[in-house]
């Protein structure tokens, strides 16, 4: 049951972000002659309006095909005026980053409801004042419940703690104790830890020890939109930095994952409950909209780079410079997605 889930909400991000190549496509004049949810065989297909609706029978990606452009064949034109090789750099470009942010908003969308439904978090309450650090002098104590840093309301202990590594100078605590709120200055110690690449860096510590407490925590809707934004900005901000770090290889390539991985990591979160799961959703939609966006020819970004060159020189690429590099692209794509599967086999043989 939970494979099939874990397929439709494939399907479903996928569906979404073509829907956004789609109506932007529409909007600027071209015709779609397919909308695709999934590869391979057509299992099931519609024309309506002269596009070709089909359900195909790998469901894992899934295409819009625009008259005069061909993912299989760069080299596709036409010179019809209702086609995308006819349309103005501007207009391509906005066509390709409409599935992208699409991706994003979709993800954005997710995160409201999430904040609007409530998620189980850990309290943002003292447990213990570590000896000899900051906050053993401040006045603060075992059970105080801290509601802003630096003015900044903190609902988790994971907003406090990213608020305190953030800070500059001295934070700023207002905390609550028996229903009064009080006030307190503390000075970070600079220290070293550990980011979630493994890497060592300096970052501030104040001394204090979570109670461990759990509370579910809901906002206003207006506090959702600022929330949203800042959880889609950071997923998004997480995945371009594990890029980052892949490539100059702090993060090493078997920690690549494929669809294998995602659909465990949903089958998971399924059994955790709907908010995790809807979390699950959106930080995948985030990471299909960066994704699409990266340097690649056979993306969404590579697509991009050769129209902002084309504007940049004033001179279109050459046949062959287009043809070659759109190959290079699909064979990194595939070999990417050949080792997020040899890795995510790897794991399921030799760890369970």
């Amino acid at each position: 049951m939970w494979i099939i889930l874990s397929l439709l909400i494939l399907s479903f991000l996928v569906f979404f972000h073509e829907l956004g190549h789609f109506l932007v496509a529409k909007l600027f004049g071209v015709s779609v002659e397919v909308f695709s949810i999934g590869f391979g065989k057509k299992i099931f297909k519609k024309t309506y309006k002269g596009t070709q609706y089909a359900l195909s029978a790998i469901p894992l990606g899934g295409y819009v095909k625009l008259k005069g452009q061909d993912d299989t064949n760069p080299l596709a034109t036409s010179d019809d005026i209702d086609s995308y090789s006819n349309k103005n750099h501007f207009q391509k470009i906005a066509i390709l980053l409409a599935g992208p942010f699409f991706n994003f908003i979709l993800a954005f969308l997710i995160y409201i409801v999430v904040a609007l439904m409530g998620q189980k978090v850990i309290l943002p309450i003292v447990g213990e004042l570590q000896a000899g650090m900051p906050a053993s002098i401040s006045g603060l104590m075992s059970g105080d419940y801290i509601r802003y840093i630096n003015g900044k309301e903190v609902k988790s202990w994971k907003e406090l703690n990213m608020a305190i590594m953030d800070a500059k100078g001295e934070v700023k605590v207002i905390f609550q104790r028996d229903g009064v709120l009080k006030e307190t200055s503390i000075i970070p110690k600079i220290m070293e830890s550990k980011n979630i690449f493994g890497e060592k860096i300096q970052r501030n510590f104040i001394g204090i020890i979570s109670k461990g407490e759990i509370g579910v925590v809901k906002y206003s809707f207006l506090s959702s939109l600022s929330y949203a934004y800042e959880q889609t900005f950071q997923a998004s901000k997480m995945i371009l930095q594990g890029v980052e770090k892949m490539i100059s290889g702090i993060v090493p390539i078997n920690q690549v994952g494929g669809v294998i991985s995602i659909v465990d990591f949903i089958s998971q979160a399924s059994q955790s409950g709907w908010v995790v799961l809807l979390t699950l959703v959106a930080l995948i939609s985030v990471n299909l909209g960066v994704m699409n966006l990266l340097p690649i020819p056979a993306l969404d970004g590579g697509q991009i780079l050769f129209n902002l060159y084309e504007m940049v020189s004033r001179r279109k690429m050459s046949e062959n410079s287009l043809y070659y590099l759109t190959i290079l692209g699909w064979v990194l794509l595939i070999g990417l997605m050949a080792l997020g599967v040899y890795n995510d086999i790897h794991r399921l043989v030799f760890h369970g």
